[in-house]
């Protein structure tokens, strides 16, 4: 099994949605769930996560109030809702697996990486 696998990604128009899924199997659906991305020619950053319980969440300044961040349990799935799109909110969103939403967010004790979901936002 895949520890984790987005899906989601497209074009959208600025001020456009739109919802990734991160699916977990095995070991990653009790971890706590974070969501990166790494836009051409910059380093990857942090953008929001979800502890394992899914009761506490983290975000990025950048995206406070625009992103949501939630998890199905019975469904084994973290969403990662995307609203009031930008320009520069293009990039490939990566979701991850780790210890903490805290450490996630530093992050810090990371053990999965899913592949990547290309977000392009055209203005």
């Amino acid at each position: 099994q895949v520890p984790l696998v987005e899906s989601g990604g497209g074009l959208v128009q600025a001020e456009g949605s739109l919802r990734l899924s991160c699916a977990t199997s095995g070991r990653t659906s009790t971890y706590a769930v974070g969501w990166f991305r790494q836009a051409p020619g910059k380093e990857r950053e942090f953008v929001a996560a979800i502890s394992r319980g899914g009761d506490i969440t983290y975000y990025a300044d950048s995206v406070k109030g625009r992103f949501t961040i939630s998890r199905d349990k019975a469904k084994n799935t973290v969403y990662l809702q995307l609203n009031s799109l930008k320009p520069e909110d293009t990039a490939i969103y990566y979701c991850a697996a780790g210890s903490s939403g805290s450490d996630l967010q530093a992050e810090y004790g990371i053990y999965f990486w899913g592949q990547g979901t290309q977000v392009t936002v055209s203005s």
